[in-house]
């Protein structure tokens, strides 16, 4: 993998890791989860690289000496400069899948709501960061105290590309019921697939072996779609 550097629309310099796809038609994006960074995350990426796919773990904002201080809309925004800068790279949005992560999956699925991607994938997802703290903090007031909610559940349903979401069946963090009650929210073409006896830290192998299969049945990436200079994006204030 190489150095992969990106500008924000707010003017931040960021870096990823990037290795070309070789024989395969798509390329994952990779958002990592809240504990990681980016030497941590790209442990994620030998299993797609070695079948042939692309891939580009972003690293955020104030993660791994990063300049900035992460935040919701700050996530999104670099999330929208590396889907800009794949396309600067020759890698049209239909051949793009979107792979994201425990806190990285927020940032996966409002990016897909927003650009004509190839694919999403999710692996221990939440319906909300306000739905994930209510289950393991039930009396305290989590409406009035978070601020960044990562609503998935309310966003799922305007994705309309193929969708796979994996879980652990022992996930301590991330609730295995919440990644199918996502799931049950998502529009078709959807995968679901549980991953017995994992939990939400050691779930990468198993993922990668139902994942490449997955994206080896997936249709060709589209042959025309609009580029993502040109695609609408929300601004902060409709995030």
């Amino acid at each position: 993998m190489r150095e992969f550097a990106v500008r924000t629309s707010d003017g931040l310099a960021l870096r990823g890791w990037y290795a070309p796809a070789t024989t395969r038609p798509y390329t994952l994006l990779f958002f990592h989860g809240s504990g990681d960074g980016l030497a941590k995350a790209a442990k994620a990426a030998p299993p797609f690289i070695r079948a042939g796919y692309g891939v580009l773990v972003a690293e955020f904002r104030g993660y791994s000496g990063e300049p900035g201080t992460p935040s919701e809309t700050g996530l999104y925004d670099d999330g929208r400069a590396y889907l800009r800068a794949l396309q600067a790279e020759g890698v049209d949005p239909g051949q793009i899948v979107l792979f994201g992560y425990s806190l990285g999956t927020g940032v996966a699925v409002k990016l897909a709501t927003e650009y004509p991607v190839g694919g999403l994938m999710l692996l221990a997802p939440f319906l909300s960061i306000n739905e994930i703290t209510k289950h393991r903090h039930p009396w305290l007031p989590v409406d009035l105290l978070v601020r960044d909610t990562y609503e998935n559940a309310s966003r799922i349903a305007n994705v309309h590309c193929p969708v796979l979401i994996a879980h652990g069946t022992i996930d301590s963090i991330v609730p295995t019921s919440q990644g199918k009650a996502l799931f049950a929210l998502t529009t078709e073409p959807k995968t679901l697939r549980l991953l017995a006896g994992d939990g939400h830290l050691d779930a990468f192998d198993d993922f990668a072996a139902v994942a490449i299969p997955w994206l080896e049945s997936a249709p060709p990436p589209r042959a025309v779609v609009p580029s993502l200079s040109s695609a609408k994006v929300k601004g902060p204030e409709q995030d």
